[in-house]
């Protein structure tokens, strides 16, 4: 199944002030663009173009890394767009969901700590990551293209701290972009979905 670009769920300046215009036309339009071109050219090469994205990315980890690379970005940022939205963030969280970050997690403003915390200590190209594992949440952090979904584990909520996600509007300032995306652009209701899904 080939890889494809999605359009964006929001307008291209919608995310503003926490996200420009600038910053989702270069992050959506040419670098997730490029992940695809190359995913679906070495997918094909690993005779892997039948496979679903998901099992793709789990067969080539560790085995065949520039089709991982690709994939797993591609897998990563399908998702990430739809984990922003227009005056997203916030403390109030679906039920269900608040519920198993206070039992699991320790509530949400230890949570939201942790997990700016692991975005903020991921040296180099990489995503933070809340997940599902063996039924209860957890925060991670990934190098690269990684995901949580090569770990045993279902992602739903990752942000990308690549330096292409952030620079344009916060430069150097990796933690003013993790508390941006915390605060003003998680769209709870996406990752509560994929919660359910996960258990």
């Amino acid at each position: 199944m080939a890889f494809e670009l999605p359009a964006l769920p929001y307008a291209y300046d919608a995310l503003a002030p926490y996200m420009s215009r600038e910053t989702l036309e270069y992050h959506h339009d040419k670098h997730h663009q490029a992940y695809i071109t190359n995913g679906n050219k070495l997918a094909a090469e690993a005779g892997m173009d039948g496979l679903s994205l998901e099992e793709i990315v789990k067969q080539s980890f560790g085995k065949n890394a520039g089709l991982f690379n690709n994939a797993g970005q591609h897998f990563n940022h399908l998702h990430f767009w739809n984990w922003m939205k227009p005056n997203g963030g916030g403390t109030k969280l679906p039920g269900a969901l608040q519920k198993a970050i206070d039992t699991d997690l320790g509530g949400y403003d230890k949570f939201r700590a942790d997990f700016i915390a692991a975005g903020t200590t991921q040296f180099g190209s990489g995503w933070a990551w809340l997940s599902v594992k063996n039924g209860k949440l957890e925060i991670s952090k990934t190098p690269n293209g990684e995901s949580p979904l090569v770990h045993g584990a279902s992602p739903i909520l990752g942000v990308d701290v690549w330096e292409h996600s952030y620079y344009i509007d916060y430069r150097n300032l990796r933690p003013k972009y993790l508390e941006a995306f915390v605060d003003s652009l998680i769209n709870w209701d996406y990752v509560e979905k994929l919660y359910t899904a996960a258990l």
